[in-house]
């Protein structure tokens, strides 16, 4: 398949990147949101992006106005356009949630387009169970995702061969680095990541050490460019305590466990950098 049209289910920071990403290397995107609101803010994120490659002297502001005539705004799962190639799934990390999205396109996309999920931890073996198995993949893109050089490819059970390469491909037109997972809770990045992020608030609970000095640590002793408590932070806490508990109950082991200091946060919504606070203030 010569992939072209491309959409976009989910306008927030990873659809909103990857809307960047694609229509910056040329293709023709539809950017997907419930509301007009989130799409204007969307599109406002993806400019002042774009201005900041300006200044850099990556791009031209012709270029600049060429990416964002190449996004399409649409209001609604329902209306995604029919003939898209490729749909790629951005919405927040919720098995049932991103089951419904694609459940319900497989009866509006045309039936040789491919699905992908941005998940960054669950199974596409499961988020495939209803809709086209065989050409659903995984795309776990890094944030910020016009920067970020890596994409995790996750092949479900059912995964075809050509369905795995076309999107290899595409990654690296791209100008990405694939990498080839298969489906495990967590795949790699988040199954390495998240249980050092996790045990760095295990520590701070503990009374180990204060917040500044477990980042430092990692920073100087670890050669990290940012220390994990801080990483959490920019992630989102919600995130890494969804990707806990999908990694705690995928792989019924201890190891996994969340910490209570990161449930507690979550519940008292200091959610990190989107909230203003987190284990630092912003």
């Amino acid at each position: 398949m010569d992939i072209k049209n491309v959409s976009v289910i989910g306008a927030g920071t990873m659809g909103n990147g990857i809307a960047h990403l694609f229509a910056m290397k040329g293709f023709n995107v539809s950017l997907i949101e419930t509301s007009e609101n989130l799409l204007e803010h969307a599109v406002s994120t993806i400019s002042r992006n774009l201005d900041r490659q300006i200044k850099k002297a990556a791009i031209t502001e012709k270029d600049k106005n060429d990416i964002l005539n190449r996004i399409n705004k649409v209001i609604s799962v329902d209306n995604t356009p029919s003939d898209s190639d490729l749909v790629i799934e951005a919405i927040f990390e919720n098995k049932e949630a991103k089951m419904a999205v694609f459940n319900h396109l497989n009866g509006i996309i045309k039936p040789d387009s491919i699905f992908a999920s941005n998940t960054s931890s669950i199974s596409i073996t499961e988020l495939s169970t209803f809709c086209r198995p065989d050409k659903f993949i995984g795309m776990h893109f890094m944030n910020p995702v016009p920067v970020m050089s890596l994409v995790e490819i996750i092949r479900g059970y059912s995964t075809s061969d050509n369905t795995y390469t076309e999107i290899r491909d595409l990654s690296l037109k791209l100008d990405k680095v694939p990498v080839e997972v298969f489906d495990y809770p967590g795949f790699i990045s988040n199954r390495i990541l998240m249980p050092m992020i996790n045990e760095a608030i295990f520590a701070l609970m503990e009374g180990v050490a204060s917040k500044e000095d477990i980042d430092t640590v990692m920073k100087l002793g670890m050669n990290h460019p940012m220390g994990p408590l801080t990483l959490a932070d920019f992630i989102g806490l919600d995130v890494c305590l969804a990707i806990m508990e999908v990694l705690y109950m995928g792989y019924n082991d201890s190891k996994y466990r969340p910490c209570p200091l990161l449930k507690k946060m979550v519940a008292a919504n200091k959610l990190g950098r989107k909230t203003g606070e987190g284990f630092f203030k912003y």
